[in-house]
């Protein structure tokens, strides 16, 4: 089999940090809020196994963790697990072995094994409990720990999408300015859309920070260029939106005239706001040259489709358009791909939903779609977790790789570039960080 385990793999789209130990504030996950979060207790495994999506899974699937704990009188689940960790982790195994094939437990089950060779599916209690005390070694220092997982791994850069507050204050910090060293950043837009809201106190945060109160087209302008430009001096590379989580991606043009911009909104006064604020976001960032990061596809299934977005890679030709994970809509990805010059694919999270997906995907795409379009991020919660996706990612991708030697009569050897641009170059080339084509040591 092609051999691109060494192959460098940049991390374009990742959520580290997204666990319980490290904590949540008024927002999000305070790695994604505040500049040098740490965990303010140790981490442990349960905090990278039972992280949001797949304990969200767990619980879709009927398992009711917290409800296990209190009838052994224990508080929340990860409360037992601290506690009587041997007694929760019992509880917790016949729950695992239900979803032990799914992607989000096998990510997490191969990260694990890589980066601490303990398989959790065939280990002792004392094995357990050892994982345990070594994770929280490595979270004592956790950008110490991701920059050496990164080197095991064969990660290049790293990119995380993060709020605007994150941006608020200077890397003043040991820990910030170590994450500084090696993080960049996307800033999100979406908390923007809900900048209508009266009385709202993350919107007050920002006003008073930036010295601007947006009320109308103009000071909106000034507010967003302001965000902009301190996210700009402190590291990021593009704009990120999750907005089809909630509403299609069908964002239309709008008269400046037509806007309430805060107040008691009708739906549609909501949806007019909202379209304006992406609109000028895309200009903004189109003109500083940022790409812009769009969840696509696995929630909200009725209204998460790319396909709207044609209009805005039309409007704003200037400016790369990056669609994140795609499925179920490979099809109207691909499309929008091929035939529209700055949109992008990154399929990150396709291997933690279900590595099928990602499988059936670059099938459609690797005859279809022109080599430079696609990329593999991980959009992981743990570095563990992405560590278990890209293993997932580079399999997947030499196999059909070598399908693609074999059917076209063409030495599998000379796919070993077109693995390096899916991997990493294309990402270099759309974010204008990092090197192309190098194997790591």
């Amino acid at each position: 089999m092609l051999d691109l385990s060494r192959v460098p793999n940049f991390c374009s789209h990742e959520h580290w940090g997204s666990i319980d130990s490290v904590g949540m504030v008024e927002g999000g996950f305070r790695a994604d809020m505040e500049r040098g979060a740490t965990p303010g207790r140790d981490t442990g495994f349960m905090d990278i196994l039972l992280d949001p999506y797949f304990r969200g899974w767990l619980s879709a699937g009927g398992e009711d963790l917290d409800g296990w704990a209190r009838q052994a009188h224990a508080g929340t689940f990860l409360d037992w697990a601290r506690e009587r960790p041997s007694e929760a982790y019992a509880a917790l195994r016949p729950a695992l072995e239900r979803q032990q094939l799914t992607g989000g437990f096998q990510c997490i089950r191969r990260g694990l094994l890589a980066l601490y060779g303990i398989d959790i599916l065939n280990t002792s209690a004392p094995d357990w409990l050892a994982l345990d005390a070594t994770i929280a070694r490595n979270y004592a220092g956790m950008f110490q720990w991701y920059q050496d997982a990164m080197k095991q791994s064969a990660f290049s850069e790293l990119i995380r999408p993060v709020h605007p507050e994150f941006y608020l204050h200077d890397a003043a910090s040991e820990t910030a300015r170590h994450e500084a060293a090696f993080t960049h950043t996307v800033m999100r837009i979406d908390p923007l859309l809900k900048f209508w809201k009266e009385p709202f106190p993350r919107r007050d945060t920002l006003e008073q920070t930036l010295g601007i109160a947006p009320h109308d087209v103009a000071s909106w302008k000034q507010f967003i260029g302001a965000l902009l430009d301190r996210a700009a001096a402190k590291g990021a590379v593009g704009i990120k939106q999750a907005q089809a989580y909630s509403r299609s991606l069908d964002f239309l043009p709008v008269e400046d005239k037509d806007i309430r911009w805060s107040g008691d909104l009708s739906e549609e006064e909501v949806r007019v706001f909202q379209d304006w604020v992406v609109h000028e976001c895309c200009r903004q960032a189109a003109d500083r040259g940022w790409p812009h990061q769009i969840h696509t596809g696995t929630h909200n299934l009725t209204q998460s489709s790319p396909m709207p977005l044609a209009a805005l890679a039309k409007r704003y030709g200037g400016q790369k358009i990056v669609l994140l994970h795609c499925w179920p809509f490979t099809r109207e990805a691909g499309w929008l791909a091929k035939f529209h010059a700055n949109v992008y694919i990154d399929t990150c999270w396709m291997p933690i939903l279900n590595p099928v997906f990602l499988s059936e995907a670059l099938e459609s795409w690797i005859n279809y779609v022109p080599l430079n379009k696609i990329m593999h991020g991980q959009d992981a919660t743990s570095v563990e977790m992405a560590a278990g996706a890209t293993l997932f990612t580079r399999e997947i991708l030499a196999r059909v790789l070598e399908g693609q030697s074999a059917r076209l009569g063409v030495s599998g050897d000379g796919f070993l570039g077109i693995a390096q641009a899916f991997l990493n170059d294309n990402a270099v080339a759309v974010y204008g960080i990092g090197r192309p084509g190098r194997v790591m040591a």
